[in-house]
């Protein structure tokens, strides 16, 4: 039974790891675009208000602006789906997790300090981190067997390795 359910949890893991990646590549690309934002101002105001928010306050800053875009996204893809325009929808789904994981870095690192005052919140933080070593653990010696069989059919080593 172990031996079935293996292949599930490697490719759980690289599902975990394929969105921790994204949420740190897209996490400064966010960063820029709203850096560009000419309300400077405006800005500096909201980061003001969390600072001065409770942790449960912050915690709606953080999920309802999510919300609000990953529904309005996936209506976008349905509305695509519907109108028979599958590419389109392919395209809305992958804007759609990109966008999602981007805002979703960007807002997070904004009140992660608040967010973490909440004792279920930092329990369920530090799962998630658990998790992702877990899949570290569990997906670096599957990379680093295929980086050297990888390596065996490089070029300055292709002559030796079809001696053999």
């Amino acid at each position: 039974m172990r031996r079935l359910f293996r292949p599930l949890l490697v490719l759980l893991a690289l599902v975990f790891l394929f969105e921790a990646w994204l949420w740190t590549h897209l996490a400064p690309v966010v960063a820029a675009i709203v850096a560009r934002i000419p309300l400077r101002a405006i800005k500096a105001a909201i980061a003001g208000c969390v600072e001065h928010l409770s942790p449960a306050a912050t915690l709606v800053v953080f999920v309802v602006p999510i919300a609000i875009l990953l529904v309005a996204l996936k209506f976008l893809e349905v509305w695509t789906l519907v109108g028979g325009h599958w590419f389109g929808a392919i395209a809305v789904l992958v804007l759609a997790k990109v966008i999602g994981v981007g805002v979703s870095a960007f807002i997070f690192d904004a009140t992660r300090p608040k967010l973490l005052q909440l004792a279920w919140f930092r329990r369920l933080y530090d799962r998630v981190m658990a998790w992702l070593d877990w899949a570290h653990e569990l997906i670096d010696p599957i990379k680093r067997r295929l980086r050297s069989y990888f390596r065996m059919w490089a070029p300055r080593h292709a002559g030796r390795t079809l001696r053999l």
